[in-house]
């Protein structure tokens, strides 16, 4: 999977990073449509032409993370990935490749449980999308960022940089 003889990652990769980051933000920090047509569900049995707008707008958002971390994942195994920078310690790349595919897979299951949830149903879904996953998600989300500022400023590498401008 890992691609030593690049040192950044591909353009295509950079873009659905960020695209992912993008979107990925906007579902976790803009929940409120789901929220309201939950609420509104549970108490009175029905939602508004409104609350289903934008409850269909954070679903059809997951749906894109979904697409896009699958892109993401055939570019990763097409294209490789940079070997990890020799100034981190071998535990922390060990560390950094499970953060790395837990985040993957937290990426894919985030769509998966609430579409569970939203399209059939299944409350215990739901449960676990948004009380136990997203959780998860900010934690990993919270050491991605520090390991890579760590990388930048502690290690003085270039991992931010081949992310960003390559």
């Amino acid at each position: 999977m890992e691609n030593h003889s690049t040192s950044s990652f591909s353009l295509p990769q950079r873009v659905l990073h960020w695209l992912t980051v993008f979107l990925v933000f906007f579902n976790l920090l803009l929940p409120d449509g789901m929220s309201e047509w939950n609420r509104a569900i549970e108490e009175t049995g029905s939602a508004s032409a409104d609350q289903i707008a934008s409850a269909n707008i954070h679903a059809y958002v997951g749906i894109a993370i979904f697409l896009v971390v699958i892109a993401r994942l055939f570019l990763r195994f097409t294209s490789g990935a940079p070997a990890s920078p020799s100034q981190e310690p071998k535990i922390f790349s060990i560390a950094a490749k499970f953060a790395h595919a837990t985040l993957y897979l937290l990426l894919l299951a985030m769509p998966l449980t609430g579409g569970a949830a939203y399209y059939f149903g299944i409350d215990v879904a739901g449960g676990i999308h948004a009380d136990v996953l997203k959780v998860i998600l900010w934690v990993l989300i919270g050491g991605h960022v520090l390991g890579a500022l760590v990388h930048q400023f502690y290690w003085k590498t270039n991992v931010l940089r081949r992310m960003t401008v390559g």
